[in-house]
């Protein structure tokens, strides 16, 4: 018997370029994205989503009393549509306890570097600056730390001589769509365990 496909969410702040490879991931997949949210009200990963008919929704955080609030509400967005999983593809808010609570080890994000090394809004250019070799992408599961939680899979990028900060975010970007997609698959084909900091896919 085949397992039933499973309901992603996906949230996101800007282009969408992330999101565009999940939607571009061919079918049969065991997974569709049933909603795209943003922390605004427009931004090109929510017009992507309604040019192909998924749903999609907005929670400014100015529009809640605190950010508990703003948690629970976008939580309560998510589990309308029958969330599994969520995806943070180019999200710029981060999540709190009240929303992790309610998809705990369910909420993935992608990070521009071979974490725990360079955390945070400048990864390329952290790598760039520190004179390494070798960077690339995680993804992982979002836990109360800013890119912290457990790794899932990460994928190696080189840093090449004449690399700046633009170039070498762009390879970066193109490792962490096919990475983004090869986990989704991988988490919503098949039951996966939490055992401390290892994620057991499979």
């Amino acid at each position: 018997m085949t397992n039933p496909v499973k309901n992603v969410v996906v949230l996101a702040s800007g282009s969408g370029t992330l999101l565009q490879a999940l939607l571009d991931d061919p079918d049969p997949k065991p997974y569709r994205v049933v909603a795209v949210g943003s922390d605004r009200p427009s931004c090109t990963a929510l017009d992507r989503a309604a040019a192909v008919g998924i749903p999609t929704f907005c929670r400014r955080i100015a529009d809640h009393p605190d950010r508990d609030a703003w948690n629970q509400g976008l939580a309560q967005a998510c589990e309308r549509f029958g969330a599994d999983l969520v995806v943070l593809a180019g999200f710029m808010k981060l999540v709190g306890p009240d929303f992790l609570a309610v998809f705990e080890d369910r909420v993935i994000n992608a990070h521009p570097s071979l974490l725990p090394a360079f955390p945070g809004m400048h990864a390329p250019a952290d790598a760039l600056a520190h004179g390494v070799k070798i960077t690339g992408c995680t993804a992982f599961l979002v836990d109360g730390g800013v890119d912290a939680g457990p790794i899932v899979a990460q994928r190696a990028v080189p840093v090449l001589d004449d690399d700046d900060t633009s170039t070498l975010h762009e390879r970066i970007k193109v490792a962490e769509r096919s990475l983004l997609v090869e986990v989704v698959t991988a988490m919503t084909s098949a039951p996966y365990r939490v055992e401390g900091r290892k994620v057991r896919l499979g």
